[in-house]
């Protein structure tokens, strides 16, 4: 009986070794997964963190969770929807009350890579990205005090930040930093053109589709540059004479030679995206390329690479040329990425 008690004790103890060890193994599986989803086509990021298992789960369901919000009726998820790639599909997302901003919400999607966030560059770290939303009165509207006093009244909030930073009471850095854990995982490198230029099945470009890959390089390259499409740079490409409404750049260097100047976006997902620019002026992409062709309004600070050498502004593109970029744009578009059940709401 004796050795029957001893042999269930070791049996117990060496089950509970091997289930510590296949949940560490499981842990390590997941990190290393996360940093495996680093693109090889991608320059190195910026945002060095590596987003670790337990934060991420508790930033993803803190992006989803309504009550973060003044009067818990929006949530990061209500402006930013994986379906359209983290975008609005609204000109103007309602926050709060119903309340209306100015810009349309971008796509969240490869922010690991950026320096600055937002069309005006404002913020310029991940960690303190969400703190315009959440505290903007016509967005979430709320106090960081009072989110951390509804984090600390939940005592499912509670084991689960104590799993991922230790026991204590929940504090600003551990929200916004599970927050970001969340947003820098939201990669987007899985497009049929991303499969074509690291040589992998289903990466087969159609002719008219590499013709508008070679436009895109020789006509717009200089603003959408690298596999992120983006530069990431402030650039006026001729919205408006004055901008009356939303000056841009200005607004956070107050320097006159950055009046109109916004974040050029990134081209991934483009077809997921609409409505376009900062305003969410334009409904589809076809309208986009017919301003840059002949509707710029010129402007003391207009790019000069809208400038042409005989003075025609914009970038002079021919109908069969535009649906030639037309057709290369689709084939920016990740459809794993807007589908995978990881990142939805948990």
């Amino acid at each position: 009986m004796r050795w029957a008690s001893v042999a269930c004790a070791a049996g117990l103890l060496l089950a509970l070794g091997l289930a510590r060890y296949c949940s560490k193994r499981a842990d390590a599986a997941a990190r290393s997964a996360l940093v495996a989803a680093l693109p090889r086509n991608f320059p190195a990021p910026v945002y060095a963190p590596v987003p670790a298992r337990e934060a991420f789960e508790l930033g993803r369901q803190l992006f989803y969770d309504r009550r973060l919000a003044h009067d818990g009726t929006v949530s990061c998820a209500s402006c930013h929807r994986q379906a359209t790639a983290f975008a609005s599909p609204e000109r103007i997302s309602p926050g709060v009350g119903g309340r209306r901003g100015r810009r349309n919400a971008p796509a969240l999607q490869n922010l690991r890579w950026k320096h600055t966030f937002f069309a005006d560059g404002g913020p310029k770290n991940l960690e303190t990205l969400p703190l315009a939303p959440l505290t903007n009165p016509l967005e979430m509207g709320a106090t960081l005090p009072s989110v951390l006093a509804k984090l600390n009244a939940d005592p499912v909030y509670v084991r689960q930040f104590a799993r991922a930073y230790g026991p204590g009471p929940i504090t600003s850095y551990q929200l916004l930093r599970a927050l970001a854990q969340f947003t820098a995982a939201l990669i987007s490198a899985s497009s049929r053109y991303d499969r074509y230029v690291r040589h992998e099945a289903g990466g087969t470009l159609t002719a008219q589709e590499l013709r508008g890959r070679a436009l895109l390089q020789r006509k717009c390259s200089s603003c959408h540059a690298t596999d992120l499409f983006t530069d990431d740079s402030f650039r006026n490409n001729g919205l408006s004479r004055s901008f009356p409404l939303d000056s841009g750049r200005v607004a956070i260097t107050f320097l006159p030679a950055d009046r109109g100047r916004f974040k050029v976006p990134s081209l991934r997902n483009c077809a997921l995206t609409a409505p376009y620019m900062h305003d969410g002026r334009f409904a589809t992409l076809a309208q986009v390329l017919a301003h840059y062709d002949h509707g710029l309004v010129d402007s003391p600070t207009l790019d000069p690479v809208l400038r042409q050498p005989n003075g025609r502004l914009g970038i002079p593109l021919t109908a069969k040329e535009q649906r030639e970029l037309l057709a290369f744009l689709r084939t920016l578009t990740d459809s794993a990425f807007c589908r995978a059940p990881g990142l939805a709401a948990p």
